[in-house]
């Protein structure tokens, strides 16, 4: 990753909830670069910022301090306009597939809605087409799908869903956030591998979310473990797995066995 460019980078990123004694810092001067084309996972349990980071590099909040920018440029939204532009180039899955999706829209209305955002003109034919081949791409028969619900799908289903838009988007970063926790573990493989593939087909940069660093391990080229709001250690996966520094990190790989026996770590 060190010849690739940084597509996403932020400096002394700060988010604050609240105000006076019951202010809380949920993200503390964090820093990050992350390239084209790199799998980076940002790790911690639940409580350490690590969502709402997310979030603030989806857009969905603003900074209280600190400079993000995108292309090597300030990110700045001066309207919405601004917003859905980045919103080409930068989409998400979460761990509730059914909160990302309106419940009352059928299921061609939710991947006709990725046609429109790319602004493209085709023909009923033309985006038939394209949503079944997203369709395909995850294994999903679109004729089966188009006219139900997602209230109708299982989740399975409706994970593979969010990559069939993914699939339709191209964008060239995905934030996923603990996208495979809900979902039995023969469907966590096939998904992890769908987003595999799209990174190897699209050269996309992917960014989980996950309390998992086992997982973050065996998919990432770079961790980003974080606690209390700060990322407290970060760097080549397979670097920090066998030499963590932070007693944090070392905590958080004792709880995971299979990687405790593989590096022989004390």
């Amino acid at each position: 990753m060190k010849n690739a460019d940084v597509l996403l980078s932020g400096t002394n990123v700060v988010k604050e909830f609240g105000y006076g004694k019951k202010k809380m810092t949920a993200v503390n001067n964090v820093n990050f670069a992350f390239h084209e084309g790199e799998i980076i996972s940002i790790v911690g349990e639940s409580g350490s910022g690590k969502t709402t980071l997310a979030k603030i590099l989806m857009g969905l909040l603003k900074e209280t301090s600190g400079d993000i920018q995108y292309k090597g440029m300030p990110r700045q939204f001066r309207s919405h306009k601004d917003r859905k532009k980045y919103w080409k180039d930068i989409q998400a899955i979460f761990q509730d597939p059914f909160s990302s999706f309106n419940l009352f829209h059928k299921v061609d209305k939710l991947l006709l809605d990725c046609i429109e955002l790319q602004g493209l003109k085709l023909t009923k034919e033309e985006q038939f087409i394209k949503m079944k081949e997203a369709c395909a791409f995850v294994n999903l028969k679109f004729e089966e799908l188009f006219n139900k619900y997602p209230f109708e799908l299982s989740g399975g289903q409706m994970q593979r869903l969010m990559i069939a838009r993914i699939f339709m988007l191209h964008p060239k970063i995905l934030i996923a956030d603990e996208p495979t926790s809900m979902i039995d573990a023969c469907s966590r493989s096939t998904i992890l591998d769908m987003l595999l593939k799209l990174r190897n087909e699209n050269n996309m940069t992917i960014i989980f979310i996950t309390h998992d660093v086992g997982l973050a391990y065996y998919i990432s080229d770079t961790l980003c473990i974080m606690e209390k709001g700060k990322i407290v250690e970060s760097g080549p996966a397979e670097e920090i797995i066998i030499n963590p520094k932070h007693r944090y990190t070392q905590q958080l790989i004792s709880d995971v066995p299979k990687i405790h026996e593989e590096w022989n770590l004390a």
